[in-house]
């Protein structure tokens, strides 16, 4: 019932919902065409098949429009769904490392950091040490430096690292296009010139 009520409340009241004694109008095309007693501002709409629509209830004297209320909400809805549709959402995803991690296992993480970077995600680098581990941290950021340089054509470090309980924390987030495009232009040129 509650949310029922508190859509209600954000819809503008409309034609004989509209509870006050005169109004600002506004035509259909946008002109304004005056103060009007709302009988007389729900008529002109009537004549016209259209609503009496209150878009500023809170102004003096209060701001009604004769409109088309439902092609002007499937409008709206068409431009909100627009507008989820245009937004990405980033995800954050995670790797774990080891102070002591092999080669091997080294370049294989770092590939799904970068499979990671590519689909536009920012990936938390998390070094777990266990034990004895914890007198060396320099072994964690030796690893998170080293990753970093790998990855710094295509990714920037957003948060340095940093030390939280047992594990040491870096985040590292997708080039924008337009950064990327420029270091893979860098790139061309200088492969052609050692040509």
């Amino acid at each position: 019932m509650k949310e029922v009520s508190a859509i209600a409340a954000q819809e503008p009241r409309l034609n004989e919902e509209i509870t006050v004694r005169e109004c600002r109008l506004i035509g259909y095309d946008g002109a304004q065409m005056g103060i009007y007693p709302i009988e007389q501002a729900q008529r002109i709409a009537d004549n016209e098949g259209l609503d009496l629509v209150e878009i500023a209830p809170q102004a003096d004297p209060p701001v009604c429009r004769v409109m088309d209320y439902g092609k002007f909400k499937y409008d709206q809805a068409i431009k909100a769904k627009q507008a989820r549709k245009n937004q990405t959402k980033i995800e954050t995803k995670e790797m774990k490392f080891r102070p002591k991690i092999d080669v091997g296992d080294y370049t294989t993480k770092k590939k799904h950091v970068l499979r990671f970077l590519d689909a536009g995600n920012k990936v938390k680098i998390t070094i777990m040490f266990r034990g004895r581990e914890m007198a060396h941290p320099e072994q964690g950021l030796s690893i998170l430096e080293r990753l970093a340089e790998d990855l710094k054509d295509v990714a920037v470090v957003e948060n340095q690292p940093k030390m939280e309980g047992r594990n040491m924390h870096m985040l590292i987030a997708p080039l924008p296009a337009s950064a990327r495009k420029k270091k893979e232009n860098e790139k061309n040129e200088k492969e052609g010139k050692d040509e």
